[in-house]
């Protein structure tokens, strides 16, 4: 049994432990879009995204990229360093899809030449606004070296990811991850899951993440069991 919840989210509550350093990170069965417009819960949904986080970090970390994932306690707890997290979500694009496709006059699919990196300010009142490089120094949510080094930071991991999902027939089109500060080092927190990812089958353009459930094309668990049988047949 957990004590009361320090916080929760639209998919994940977080608990304190007996370690002050150390939280608890339970994923629910819960699936949000639109800002939680959108909402179901979804049977299988926590244990498949704990599962994908729980690799992903460990498959970052055996490349040196330092994060909060500590331990799996059970199959949808995990067991994270206790981060003061900063309210940026950093989006690496490799192609045009989602939010860019609708804001710029971009075709869907159109490959970067480099990968684009925006930043959305985490507030749902104030609609997740993109922000630029002044505004995050000037409100003082993080240094120029700082943000240089995050961003080299996910940059660092698309390469990381791009590679391992090119072994599975999967295009990785485009990323969200966060950020916290433990004993004043910004390591990576958060998940790294079907819910932050877009990924494409290669040969056919088949969505393998959350816009199956955003653009009602199908039976999202079946997409995420789908993928993990691909990459991680010991765990679907």
């Amino acid at each position: 049994m957990h004590n009361e919840p320090l916080y929760q989210g639209k998919a994940k509550t977080l608990y304190q432990t007996s370690q002050p350093d150390e939280l608890i990170v339970v994923f629910r069965d819960d699936i949000t879009a639109f800002n939680g417009e959108k909402h179901d819960i979804l049977k299988d949904k926590g244990r498949f995204n704990a599962a994908a986080s729980a690799f992903f970090m460990e498959l970052l970390a055996g490349h040196g990229i330092v994060t909060h994932f500590i331990r799996m306690d059970d199959t949808i707890t995990m067991r994270v360093k206790h981060l003061s997290m900063i309210p940026l979500e950093i989006i690496i694009r490799n192609r045009a899809a989602g939010s860019m496709v609708r804001r710029y006059p971009i075709s869907e699919g159109t490959i970067f030449e480099f990968p684009i990196i925006t930043i959305d300010y985490k507030d749902d009142i104030r609609g997740d606004p993109m922000m630029n490089d002044d505004i995050i120094c000037g409100l003082g949510i993080l240094t120029p070296d700082e943000l240089s080094q995050i961003k080299e930071t996910t940059r660092r991991i698309n390469t990381i990811l791009i590679d391992f999902f090119a072994g599975y027939g999967i295009s990785l089109i485009d990323f969200k991850l966060e950020f916290g500060r433990c004993k004043g080092v910004i390591i990576l927190g958060d998940e790294i899951s079907m819910d932050s990812m877009r990924l494409w089958d290669t040969k056919t353009g088949e969505s393998l993440d959350k816009d199956v459930y955003r653009q009602d094309k199908g039976d999202v668990i079946t997409t995420y069991q789908k993928l993990l049988t691909r990459i991680l047949p010991e765990i679907s």
